[in-house]
């Protein structure tokens, strides 16, 4: 790709990804990825939970749901290499693989005849890549520099996205600790620092987290109200 098609393509895919809640981000960077790479007509991310599990999200295709699943099921296939195991693995002649030898009936099936997976982020509680899917064979053969440059500016799009997630987390935990609170002030005539005091009691004595008996203590009142 030459400089001037490089240059234009970096200010399309920093158009695209926007900053935006995570669902929001996930999508725009899989219709980026088709939009932007050359030769990807689908695309979808992977994200690897803390338990193993594996999810597809934002596919730009409905097809993808079950192509993803079937690389997790089978456990080949460049989706669930990425999401599991290397940063990078590019599948140009998928028909002649012999690398997966189950999966590759499964995408030439589904007219997938060339796949490539990029690692985009790791996490402590999650890991998650990008798989680019074409109908030409021979696609993905060197994605250079613009794959490099599209997995940096999606790794900063989602880090920005998972900050604000994290935000709104702990902005609802609060309100819904402060809710509790509020409750046990009213039921047991006690001020916010020994309300708050006997939640967290509450929370050691039983070993659940305070947020969650926040929870059960303001679910049950709602229920009561009902």
């Amino acid at each position: 790709m030459e400089t001037e098609e490089l240059t234009t393509a970096a200010r399309r895919l920093a158009e695209q990804l926007k900053p935006g809640d995570l669902d929001e981000t996930l999508r725009g960077i899989t219709a980026a990825a088709v939009e932007v790479l050359p030769d990807v007509h689908m695309a979808s991310i992977t994200v690897r939970h803390a338990d193993g599990r594996l999810e597809t999200s934002a596919p730009t295709d409905e097809v993808l749901y079950a192509v993803d699943a079937a690389q997790y099921e089978l456990q080949e296939g460049p989706c669930y290499e990425t999401a599991t195991n290397v940063a990078h693995v590019t599948a140009p002649q998928l028909a002649r693989d012999d690398r997966f030898p189950r999966y590759r009936r499964v995408a030439l099936d589904a007219g997938i005849q060339a796949q490539a997976g990029i690692r985009l982020f790791d996490s402590a509680r999650s890991n998650g890549a990008l798989n680019l899917y074409s109908h030409r064979p021979g696609a993905f053969e060197d994605l250079g520099f613009l794959a490099a440059l599209f997995a940096h500016q999606s790794a900063m799009a989602l880090a920005f996205a998972r900050e604000i997630e994290n935000l709104r987390s702990a902005v609802a935990t609060r309100q819904l600790i402060g809710q509790a609170v509020g409750i046990v002030m009213q039921r047991y005539q006690l001020n916010d620092e020994s309300a708050f005091a006997f939640l967290s009691r509450l929370s050691q004595n039983s070993n659940v987290k305070l947020r969650d008996v926040a929870g059960a203590m303001v679910e049950d009142v709602r229920s009561r109200k009902s």
